[in-house]
């Protein structure tokens, strides 16, 4: 038997590629039936059918997280198409410019901002209404490895992420005991489109991998073993904290 029962319901942003996919096809292979989102429609659509062609259950709806009222629309799909919301990963995110503070351009700082901070506020917002009304559940919001510790030119990036950590420790002191556990998890670097353009560059990707004691980088599916089982009944007294994935990067 899977974590989840065939009336939960996963709601997945960011799963059109990467830890998003490879979330959403483990909340359905562990028995949940999941809305898959994304700006990706192309990506979205192929992740559900993938779904499908498993056995599960699934549908996409489009959504740019930082709209709040985009956001809202998706919680109520979830609702109307499946009957309620038990599971929710705030996963979508953008890597953002690279610059030094003095250099960073305005517009990309607030579309970062409005992308990896606010969006997790907006999933929250609607979500957590949605899960109470299916009594209980649980939230996940894709923090990182940069949560904990800043890398230079990546402000924005590094300021999101460092704010998902309170915003998740927030949420999880207000609703816990009404029954909705709220927790972080970092990635460290994974093997997803938001890397590719690294990729492009040998030494700057080897540098990456020596940075992680554990000599690699990671897995999507990796990132998802660990978030689906936190949104699962299994992860019954877990909820405030922030929980790496890293190869050892933060040991350093």
């Amino acid at each position: 038997m899977g974590y989840f029962s065939s009336q939960e319901v996963a709601v997945v942003t960011g799963g059109a590629s990467g830890i998003g996919r490879s979330c959403a096809l483990l909340f359905a292979r562990e028995g949940a039936r999941v809305v898959v989102s994304d700006v990706d429609q192309d990506g979205g659509s192929e992740t559900v059918q993938l779904i499908k062609q498993a056995g599960g259950e699934a549908a996409f709806k489009a959504a740019n997280v930082a709209d709040p009222a985009a956001v809202e629309a998706l919680i109520k799909f979830a609702q109307d198409t499946f009957g309620g919301l038990h599971a929710l990963v705030n996963n979508a995110g953008i890597g953002g410019v690279a610059a030094p503070i003095a250099d960073y351009p305005l517009d990309g700082w607030n579309s970062v901002i409005a992308i990896n901070q606010s969006g997790v506020f907006y999933g929250m917002k609607y979500g957590i209404p949605a899960i109470l009304a299916s009594g209980g559940g649980a939230i996940v919001n894709m923090a990182s490895i940069l949560s904990a510790v800043g890398i230079a030119g990546s402000v924005a990036y590094v300021a999101a992420k460092h704010a998902i950590l309170g915003m998740t420790q927030n949420a999880a002191l207000e609703y816990s005991a009404l029954g909705v556990r709220v927790n972080a998890v970092g990635p460290g670097f994974i093997e997803t489109p938001m890397i590719a353009g690294i990729k492009q560059s040998p030494q700057v990707y080897q540098a990456l991998v020596e940075a992680h004691p554990i000599g690699r980088l990671g897995k999507p599916e990796e990132v998802a073993e660990l978030t689906v089982w936190l949104c699962s009944s299994r992860a019954s007294f877990c909820t405030g904290a922030y929980y790496p994935v890293e190869g050892g990067y933060l040991a350093r």
